[in-house]
Formats: structure tokens, C-alpha cells, sequence
């Protein structure tokens, strides 16, 4: 992406060099993996394009020895969404797990009382991961996130839910970016194609849920984060108020889902404060 800092540009070229892209997230995740003294990475493969390049990616790092995937449906999901996971597997000859994760949710539905479609959507996110942070003590392997940069700055997504990973390729990348690099990695164009989903409730769409489309609010947020232009310059380049605002709001306001818990500082050396070594600060 080539907006420069306070570049004031009118627009943002969100353009990657796929190839260039892989090298460096592959070899990412190589080095992390190592660090951890873990053999491999277990991911969460949903049937959308964001899991899919995440596991293409593993795969390139590490071979296919290297990822088992969980597919965990819940009754009410896409059956389409399993049959694209699977193909996705197929296609790169993977170990994976189908759970149904239906009684876990019913469970929780049974003695938690009445409940929303928002709130048992996230019920089914934490399942889904309470199941994958399992299987990585069972597998040895660290949880492989994917969650994009776009979901991430919008908070869009469940916290301890599908934004819970060890280690994520793929959260530096807007979701336009995301797509172009799953052109490159060869990921299934029934994954590629499809309308962005969290398949949490029939008919659920991510761009309709969310008032816009990613191609517009990846331009607008390119302006806004990585360029660092005021409000204003954004509006005089063609987005509407009412989109700027909103689009700022929901950054501010997710911010609690981009940071560990803020722990209240009463000595000399708090973590997250003045303790900030990286994960091998004594090796």
C-alpha cells in the first residue's frame, strides 16, 4: 500500500505484490512457530476467504504436516459453508476434525435463559474457539489466527471468539488485500466468490450487517489509519460525513478489543505499562 503519512492523497492504493506478500507472511510464520518450541498450528476453517488463506499460508510455511483444521458447524449453518471448508482441505491435504458444535450452544442456551441472535452468535464463536484452543494442547500446536485488518479496526468480531488467536498472518491486510492474495495462493473460487459471511444465522452477510461495503471502507480506513488524514480531508475526497464519523467511531470504540486487559498500575513494574519484553526477552 503506497499512502504515505499525512500524504493528504485523495485516495489509497491498496495494491500488494502477492508474491512478495507470501514470502514474508510464510517466513512469519516459521520464525513465530519456532519461538514457541510448537510443531504446528491449528486453525478454525469456516468455508470464508480470511481462514482460507491463513491455512494456504501454513501450508507454504510448513507443509501440510503442518495445519489440522476444525470445521464446526452449527445446525442452523450453510451447508455450503462445510462443503467449501472441506474442498479447501482437500485441496491441501490437511488433517481435520468436523465438531458440530450444537450441543455445546444448546447447552449453554438451556441454563443461560432467554437469549438474542447477537448474543448466541458470539455463544457460538467462543464455542468455536474454546474447541481450537483444546485441540491445541492435544495437537501441540499454537491457534492460527484470521482476522483481518479491517474486522480488527472496526471490531468487528467476537472477543475471546474468532478474534482470540496465538499468532494471526493476516491482520496487517485489509479485506481487498486479502482477496488479492487468495487469487495468488490458488484458494478455491467458490471461497474466493462468495459474499463475506460470519455464517453465524441463516442469510447473514457481513457488508449488510455492517451498512457498506469492505471495498469502500478499506479505501477509508487506509486514509484514516494508515495515511493519518484529518476527517475533513477524507470527506473532500469524496466519503460522505456520515460515513467518516461512523467509521471513527467504531475504531475508538473497539479499541478494548485490540489490547490485552488494561491493568491498573500500582508498582514499578506493570505488565502492559514498563514490562513490555517481547516473548523471547531471556532466550
Amino acid at each position: 500500500m503506497s499512502v504515505a503519512e499525512g500524504s493528504g492523497s485523495g485516495d489509497a492504493d491498496l495494491t500488494i505484490d502477492p508474491r512478495w506478500m507470501t514470502q514474508l507472511l510464510t517466513g512469519f510464520l516459521r520464525n513465530e512457530l519456532l519461538r514457541t518450541g510448537r510443531r504446528r498450528f491449528v486453525l478454525g476453517m469456516s468455508g470464508g476467504i480470511d481462514s482460507a488463506v491463513s491455512a494456504y499460508l501454513a501450508v507454504r510455511a510448513l507443509g501440510p504436516e503442518g495445519l489440522v483444521c476444525l470445521c464446526m458447524p452449527y445446525r442452523s449453518s450453510s451447508p455450503d459453508s462445510l462443503s467449501d471448508a472441506e474442498k479447501a482441505i482437500r485441496s491441501l491435504g490437511v488433517e481435520h476434525e468436523v465438531i458440530d458444535i450444537s450441543p455445546l450452544v444448546d447447552g449453554f442456551s438451556a441454563i443461560s435463559g432467554e437469549t438474542n441472535r447477537m448474543r448466541l452468535g458470539n455463544v457460538m464463536a467462543r464455542a468455536r474457539m474454546m474447541l481450537l484452543f483444546d485441540r491445541s494442547e492435544a495437537y501441540e500446536a499454537l491457534v492460527l489466527g484470521s482476522s483481518n485488518k479491517t474486522e480488527l479496526l472496526l471490531g468487528y468480531g467476537t472477543l475471546h471468539g474468532d478474534l482470540a488467536s496465538a499468532i494471526n498472518p493476516i491482520g496487517d491486510l485489509y479485506k481487498t488485500q486479502v482477496r488479492a492474495l487468495a487469487t495468488y495462493l490458488r484458494v478455491p473460487a467458490a471461497i474466493r466468490n462468495k459474499p463475506p459471511s460470519a455464517d453465524l444465522w441463516p442469510d447473514q452477510s457481513d457488508e449488510k450487517e455492517l451498512g457498506f461495503s469492505y471495498d469502500e471502507v478499506d479505501r477509508l480506513l487506509a486514509l484514516l489509519v494508515d495515511a493519518r488524514v484529518e476527517s475533513d480531508e477524507a470527506i473532500a475526497a469524496g466519503f460522505s460525513r456520515k460515513l467518516v464519523q461512523r467509521v471513527q467511531n467504531m475504531i475508538v470504540r473497539s479499541q478494548f478489543k485490540r489490547r490485552p486487559p488494561v491493568i491498573a498500575k500500582v508498582s514499578t513494574r506493570s505488565i502492559g505499562w514498563d514490562f513490555r519484553y517481547p516473548r523471547d526477552w531471556n532466550s
